[in-house]
């Protein structure tokens, strides 16, 4: 039996079936990392102003002060101010009026005559002096008192405390006018006596405690900018 030609050309290649190209291996998997992927960090919280923090970079070194709200010993308290200013007023325009009766009454003080070098006045002339002076100086002063009313009604420690030195002036000069013989004219001496009695109601009404609460409550809202 002869071989055919396949079988010819199989022994030439000495009995080992063809070779056939392998298929593509695919690449061996990875192994999953073990650390978690990583995830942006959120930003970090800036912190807020302190609302401690005075204006200028010191701090409210003292407890937080409860908030309240306008006591009536702070209304009541500056009202009786104001009436007693009302009542300086209502008493210097009574002296204006009358300017000639106060005057001849201020003359008959005994006032000794002013001599200084290049000005001479005699008792007359000084008693007009000193009352016109007298009066501007008081039309001043009420001035002034009602300004630190204002400041004190928006919740300013210092002006409650000027409002009592100047009420302290007042009550500490009120014994040495009573010591007089009533003045020129009773009208006004009368004036006097209420105005002394409001300021001093005026004086203990703000210094008590609901007092004292509400003008530290404002005073660290204006250091921490609130108010």
């Amino acid at each position: 039996m002869t071989a055919g030609p396949g079988d010819q050309h199989d022994q030439e290649q000495g009995g080992q079936p063809p070779a056939w190209p392998s298929p593509a291996q695919p690449p061996p998997a990875q192994p999953p990392s073990a650390q978690p992927p990583a995830w942006p960090s959120p930003p970090s919280a800036q912190p807020g102003p302190n609302p401690h923090a005075f204006q200028g970079g010191s701090k409210w070194t003292g407890e937080v002060p409860k908030p309240v709200e306008r006591p009536v010993t702070v209304r009541a308290g500056l009202g009786a101010l104001l009436g007693a200013y009302f009542l300086g007023v209502v008493a210097s325009v009574a002296m204006l009026v009358r300017f000639d009766d106060v005057l001849a009454w201020t003359a008959d003080q005994d006032m000794p005559p002013l001599e200084t070098p290049g000005l001479e006045l005699d008792a007359d002339q000084l008693a007009e002096l000193l009352l016109r002076a007298t009066i501007v100086v008081g039309i001043v002063v009420v001035a002034l008192q009602l300004l630190f009313v204002w400041f004190a009604w928006r919740g300013h420690n210092w002006a409650r405390i000027t409002l009592w030195v100047f009420a302290g002036l007042t009550l500490f000069s009120a014994p040495v006018g009573a010591a007089g013989d009533g003045g020129p004219l009773p009208f006004v001496t009368s004036l006097g006596w209420f105005e002394t009695a409001l300021l001093v109601v005026g004086v203990v009404l703000l210094t008590l405690s609901p007092s004292n609460d509400w003008y530290r409550y404002r005073s660290w809202q204006r250091a921490t900018g609130q108010g």
